[in-house]
């Protein structure tokens, strides 16, 4: 044998041709009836055969079918040890869940089916092309999810288990898109923080850090090792993983208290039992998707997004969700209203003030606690019903009185030394503790379309005593995140300057997280000086003056993407009005005001370097396309098909179109 081959191919060995070419089958025979024969699909006869010949009891075969979808990466080993990594620890344990879900549905003559699509992992990809596929994934993989489950004609329910950024949300979108379904949200929960160490949020600036010798060698290298202090889950603060677990239950989607439970722990395994037997109990019941997601328990999801602080990124997750739904989508005066009648009222990471991983708001009561707070506010609507078949001012009832409820705080205060009550405020503590409300949508002549800021993350010492965050500056303008970074890295940001980063939205890079560098900001010695504006988008663990989701997008003829090196932007926002503007106010030697800006911009070509990445791939492009169509990131960047299909016969009914499609 050629050596080369001999490497690759190993030796022969005798068991290699101990190859058998029938098998007796299974034993047995199909539990079938005169009607089956005669009424029933071939594919669903030919379904129990497959059932069988994979080892089914064909004694058992005639039980609720209840689908289980699960968004698993990685090979483990029974012990967990790993054989193939995953993208990351949110899909590592995720079979532990769906395997506990499925025996729970056996035990109780149900027939448990099992899926996967797996998920990317949004902090690996920060910084590289991977990220042009980030956003775009979540609509890909909810159509394949819902092709699955479609293609298991005879499912009774469907359970969704998902953890992350994007496998969370797309499983969301998924199961609202089938509406006559049962369908329950099975959180994958959180990785616990390192006892002595950094968080998974923090950890992501060693390299900033370092370059700007505020981090030694040694200190990056045992501190990375230490971030993910556990296997499983979603990161430790409430970023876009931890606000999508939370808005699912907001939702009604999950059993109560079901959000941040901390992975691989006993606690979180009886939840995926619970969601099973929720889901068996929808199927007996009648009580369908539909039924659960309302517009009034859209309106409760943003309400609760508000009263945690959660990620901006659920600005594009929760209107896709309505609108895969069929409901009407929210609008930014929508998220305004409800910003300025919520009260933040969570103390974690990466808002604080306290700055608590996110298992303790677990302990402290999750969001059942949180609503609790919200339902004396009279700002949740408790008619709404969830996948228990109970609403949620039943759910509340039992929950303030419940056992669990007063052993998980207990357990906070005796074993941890956490007081419950300095985690999940109370709505008077929260104003005396000065937590503001959670976003800001900012306008002006940079961003007439809006744009959005997690205004509760701002620095507390840069909020004037009248709760207003001022910045006049000159810009530093970049048409890459990678300029932008070396940029920080090298010193070339000084405090008091304004990043201008971009070319970075849907049509250029599918709109990137630029985690990169509001990480790097906040964790500089300086970095609460600096002000970041971009189309792109932002983790959900950013924190400071950083404005995104500006509007419209460089590339589509905004004029953020017509601003130069040393332009004065003028930016303010009101923390307690929950109002702000973005003001390019003149390029001189001294700022001027918005009317002189606005008449530069106006008289100004784009950028000259501004241009799409050329790294972009044809699937980000056609994503950026029809999400365009669909009425862009406001609407959530969904897949509107109607306006997509009229956008479509109009083209192909003019010259031009009839030109294209002839070639």
């Amino acid at each position: 044998m050629n050596p080369g081959f001999e490497t690759i191919m190993g030796n022969d060995s005798d068991t290699y041709f101990d190859i058998y070419t029938h098998a007796p089958g299974p034993s047995g025979s199909l539990p079938l009836t005169p009607d089956m024969l005669r009424d029933s699909p071939s594919g669903d006869l030919f379904g129990l055969t497959q059932n069988v010949g994979m080892g089914w009891d064909p004694g058992n075969l005639l039980g609720k079918q209840v689908l289980i979808l699960g968004t698993q990466g990685g090979i483990r080993e029974e012990d967990g040890r790993p054989i193939a990594l995953g993208y990351h620890t949110g899909h590592w344990e995720v079979g532990i869940l769906m395997k506990a879900a499925a025996e729970e549905i056996t035990s109780r003559g149900g027939v448990p089916f099992a899926g996967f699509v797996s998920d990317p992992c949004d902090g690996r990809s920060q910084g590289t092309t991977g990220m042009f596929d980030s956003l775009p994934y979540r609509n890909d993989a909810a159509m394949v999810l819902r092709r699955l489950i479609r293609s298991l004609p005879q499912r009774s329910a469907v359970l969704g288990v998902g953890t992350c950024d994007k496998g969370l949300p797309s499983m969301m979108l998924a199961l609202a898109g089938m509406s006559n379904l049962p369908g329950v949200i099975v959180p994958g929960g959180v990785t616990l923080p390192p006892t002595n160490g950094e968080d998974a949020g923090k950890i992501q600036t060693i390299g900033a850090r370092y370059s700007n010798g505020e981090l030694s060698l040694e200190e990056a290298a045992e501190l990375g090792c230490r971030a993910c202090a556990t296997p499983g889950g979603g990161c430790q603060f409430l970023g876009t993983a931890g606000t999508a677990q939370v808005v699912a239950e907001a939702l009604g989607m999950t059993v109560p208290h079901a959000a941040l439970a901390p992975s691989g722990q006993p606690v979180w395994k009886e939840m995926a039992k619970q969601s099973a037997r929720a889901a068996l109990g929808m199927a007996e019941s009648g009580v369908t998707t539909g039924m659960i997601i309302t517009d009034r328990s859209i309106r409760n999801a943003m309400a609760v997004h508000a009263a945690f602080g959660g990620s901006t990124n659920l600005l594009l997750h929760i209107p896709a969700i309505a609108h895969a739904a069929g409901l009407t989508l929210p609008t930014v005066a929508d998220w305004a209203e409800i910003n300025r009648s919520v009260p933040r009222l969570v103390s974690v990471l990466p808002n604080g003030p306290e700055h608590h991983p996110t298992v303790r708001a677990f302990l402290a009561g999750g969001v059942p606690e949180v609503m609790l707070h919200m339902r004396k506010l009279g700002v949740l609507d408790e008619e709404a019903l969830t996948v228990t078949g109970h609403t949620i001012g039943e759910t509340l009832d039992w929950w303030e009185s419940s056992e669990r409820r007063h052993r998980m705080r207990r357990h906070l205060l005796e074993n941890e030394g956490i007081n419950p009550d300095r985690v999940i405020f109370s709505p008077e503590r929260a104003k005396q503790e000065g937590l503001s409300s959670t976003v800001t949508f900012p306008t002006g002549n940079i961003c007439p379309e809006g744009s959005v800021i997690k205004s509760t993350a701002i620095d507390p010492s840069k909020v004037d005593a009248d709760g207003v965050f001022r910045h006049v500056g000159r810009a530093k303008v970049f048409t890459t995140e990678r300029a932008a970074i070396r940029a920080i890295k090298t010193k070339g940001i000084a405090a008091g300057d304004i990043m201008v980063l971009i070319g970075r939205g849907p049509s250029g890079t599918g709109m990137e997280e630029t985690y990169q560098l509001t990480s790097a900001l906040k964790h500089l010695s300086y970095g609460k000086e600096v002000s970041l504006l971009t189309d792109a988008r932002f983790s959900g663990v950013s924190t400071g003056a950083c404005i995104g989701h500006i509007g419209p997008e460089a590339l589509a003829g905004g004029p953020v993407g017509k601003l130069r090196d040393g332009d004065w932007i003028d930016i303010r926002i009101d923390l307690r009005r929950l109002e702000g503007h973005v003001e390019m106010v003149g390029s001189g030697e001294n700022p001027e005001d918005s009317e002189a800006g606005s008449k530069i911009l106006a008289s100004r070509a784009p950028h000259p370097e501004l241009a799409k990445d050329p790294a972009l791939p044809d699937d980000t492009r056609l994503w950026a396309a029809l999400q365009a169509a669909s009425g862009g990131t406001w609407r959530g960047c969904v897949y509107d098909v109607d306006r997509i299909v009229k956008l479509l016969e109009a083209g192909m009914n003019t010259e031009e179109g009839q030109a294209i499609i002839k070639g």
